[in-house]
């Protein structure tokens, strides 16, 4: 019994550091899925631009790096693959409305297809938010658009017409 009171405790206590933390950071998921295309798969290195409205933005240089959820000898960004990456990040004035996706272009397979990138947001006293952004493109020199770089922005203006939101 007092095995059940220390664990219930302990439960306890996590969850009220959690729920009275001041913590200004939030944390994101993002989850990417690789068309299933012949060679959509890359070794590059993918990056991700996260922006709110307000053009408040958090950048993850190295998604895998940053928080690649899949384990140590898996291969990121192959074809078909449902790739997952957590990690944390400043807290952005609203919801993640636009995405700036980047591959580096480097690796024998630099040439990437994606499918679609969601992202999920959450903080202290904060509710979840979950954002869907369909790519649908290549990301490669050698293949239309000719880009590595794909630009997703579903910012809404006050008039309900996409945003002129700049991203870099």
């Amino acid at each position: 019994m007092a095995y059940k009171s220390l664990l219930f405790l302990s439960i306890l206590l996590s969850f009220s550091a959690i729920a009275f933390s001041d913590d200004a950071d939030c944390v994101y998921t993002v989850y990417i899925r690789t068309g299933s295309t012949l060679k959509a798969g890359t070794d590059s290195v993918i990056a991700a631009t996260l922006y709110s409205a307000d053009g408040d933005e958090v950048r993850i240089k190295d998604l895998e790096k940053w928080g690649g959820l899949m384990g140590p000898d898996y291969n990121y960004f192959e074809r078909g693959n449902l790739d997952i990456f957590s990690g944390r990040g400043p807290c952005l004035s609203g919801p993640v409305c636009s995405l700036n996706l980047t591959s580096d272009g480097s690796g024998p397979h630099h040439g990437w297809y994606c499918n679609y990138v969601e992202v999920t947001k959450t903080g202290v006293h904060m509710p979840c938010e979950q954002t869907l952004f369909t790519v649908e493109q290549w990301l490669a020199l050698d293949v239309s658009p000719y880009e590595l770089t794909a630009i997703r922005n579903e910012c809404l203006s006050g008039s309900g017409i996409r945003g002129d939101l700049k991203l870099q």
